[in-house]
C-alpha cells in the first residue's frame, strides 16, 4: 500500500473544502456549485455569530445576498434533507437520498406519528395540498378544537409535518427566518428526478462513498459512515470502498505515522493549502474528530452546549485555518445592535506562537467575517 506523509494528507484535506483565497462577493450559482462540490452543508439554528450554513458558504464564495439559500430550496437548484445532519444539498443527488427516505419509513421515533396519528397526517397533507407551502405556524391554533387546541395543536402537527418530509412525502420549500416551509415535492423537485428509480442501500453506500471521498479529499472508511450517518459504520462502508478501489474509482493509502488508512479520489493531485479563514464549529472539515487528531493534530470540541464554568475555548468558537493547520480558536459573538463582530477570546494552539503574523492572519480572516450581513 503507498503511504502519504501527514503534510499531503493536509493539503489533500484542505484543498478539497475550496475555501475562497480573499473576500469577494458571489451570487446563487456560486452558493450552487458550492453546495454541488461538498456534497452537504449542514444547517444549524445558533446564530451567535451567524448561522452555521452562512459562515461555510462565505468562507467559500464570498458574501451573498440574504435569502439566497431560501430562493433556491424553492426553485428546484438545492433541495433541504437529513444527510451529515440536515443539510443543503445539491439538486441533483435527490435521487440518491430516497434510500434514506424509504428508511425512514420505519424509523422509531422519527416517523412512529405515522402510525400513531393517521387521521392527523392525512389531514396535514391535505392542507399542505390544497393550500399550497405551509410552515408549521400555519397549522396553530387553527381546527375543530378551536384557537390553541384541537385537531391542529401545534406539536403533533410539528411532528406529522417532520414525518412527511423525513419520508419524502414533504419537502422544504424554503425558510421563513429559519422555519421550515413544507411543500409536495413536485412543487420543489424537478419531475425527472422524482421519476428515477429508487436506490438499494448497496447502490446508496457505494455512490456515496465516492461523493463523500470526492467531496472531502480524503476520509477513512469510519470517516465515510460518520459523513452520512451509516448506521451499519466500517462494516457497511468496508466491502463497497474496497470493491471501488478495484475499480480504480478510489485509491486506498497509508499514512505516515500510522492509523487508519484513508480512502482518495484516484488520480487527484493535493491542492493549495488555505488562506487564513475561520471556520464554522460544523464546517464540512470538521465532521470526523478522529481524522482532525490524525491529519492535524487538532480536537475539536464545540462547548455551546456545556455550562459556562465547563468552557475552556468559549461558548461559540471558531477555529483558525491558516494553511495547512490549526492555529487557533476564536470565541467570537455578533452585536447585531451595533453591527459590530467582537472578538471576545483567541487561544493560539499548542506550538503556534503567538507572533505578528499570527495577529495578522487572524485578523484577516476577522475581515473576511465582518462584511456578513445578519440574515
Amino acid at each position: 500500500m503507498q503511504e502519504i506523509s501527514l503534510a499531503e494528507l493536509r493539503r489533500r484535506l484542505v484543498s478539497a473544502q475550496g475555501y475562497a483565497s480573499r473576500f469577494r462577493r458571489g451570487g446563487p450559482a456560486d452558493v450552487v456549485a458550492a453546495v454541488q462540490r461538498l456534497g452537504a452543508v449542514q444547517l444549524d439554528s445558533i446564530s451567535t455569530v451567524e448561522r452555521s450554513h452562512r459562515l461555510a458558504l462565505s468562507s467559500r464564495v464570498g458574501w451573498y445576498p440574504p435569502g439566497t439559500v431560501s430562493r433556491l430550496l424553492g426553485t428546484q437548484r438545492l433541495f433541504e434533507y437529513w444527510a451529515h445532519e440536515a443539510c443543503l444539498l445539491p439538486i441533483e443527488d435527490y435521487p440518491w437520498h430516497r434510500w434514506r427516505m424509504r428508511e425512514f419509513q420505519g424509523h422509531a421515533w422519527r416517523t412512529r406519528i405515522l402510525e400513531e396519528n393517521p387521521g392527523l397526517v392525512k389531514r396535514v397533507l391535505e392542507e399542505v395540498r390544497d393550500r399550497g407551502p405551509l410552515g408549521s405556524r400555519d397549522f396553530d391554533g387553527v381546527g375543530p378544537g378551536g384557537p390553541g387546541g384541537g385537531m391542529w395543536n401545534w406539536k403533533p402537527a410539528k411532528r406529522a409535518l417532520e414525518a412527511l418530509f423525513a419520508t419524502g412525502e414533504l419537502a422544504i420549500a424554503g425558510r421563513d427566518g429559519f422555519q421550515r416551509i413544507y411543500a409536495l415535492p413536485e412543487q420543489v423537485i424537478p419531475d425527472d428526478l422524482l421519476g428515477r428509480p429508487l436506490p438499494s442501500r448497496d447502490e446508496f453506500v457505494r455512490w456515496a462513498t465516492v461523493r463523500g471521498v470526492t467531496a472531502r479529499g480524503a476520509l477513512t472508511d469510519k470517516a465515510v459512515a460518520e459523513m452520512w450517518r451509516l448506521q451499519q459504520g466500517v462494516a457497511g462502508v468496508r466491502p463497497h470502498a474496497d470493491a471501488l478501489v478495484a475499480d480504480g474509482l478510489l485509491e486506498r493509502v497509508a499514512v505516515e505515522g500510522g492509523g487508519p488508512p484513508v480512502l482518495v479520489p484516484a488520480g487527484i493531485e493535493p491542492g493549495d493549502p488555505a488562506p487564513p479563514v475561520l471556520l464554522s464549529p460544523f464546517d464540512n472539515l470538521l465532521w470526523d474528530r478522529p481524522l482532525l487528531v490524525q491529519a492535524f493534530g487538532f480536537r475539536h470540541v464545540i462547548e455551546v452546549y456545556k455550562r459556562e464554568p465547563e468552557r475552556v475555548y468559549g461558548y461559540y468558537v471558531l477555529p483558525l485555518l491558516w494553511r495547512d493547520r490549526f492555529a487557533g480558536r476564536a470565541d467570537l459573538k455578533y452585536d447585531r445592535p451595533a453591527g459590530t463582530l467582537r472578538l471576545k477570546l483567541f487561544h493560539p494552539e499548542p506550538g503556534i506562537r503567538d507572533s505578528g503574523a499570527l495577529r495578522a492572519a487572524l485578523e484577516r480572516a476577522l475581515l473576511r467575517l465582518a462584511p456578513i450581513p445578519i440574515s
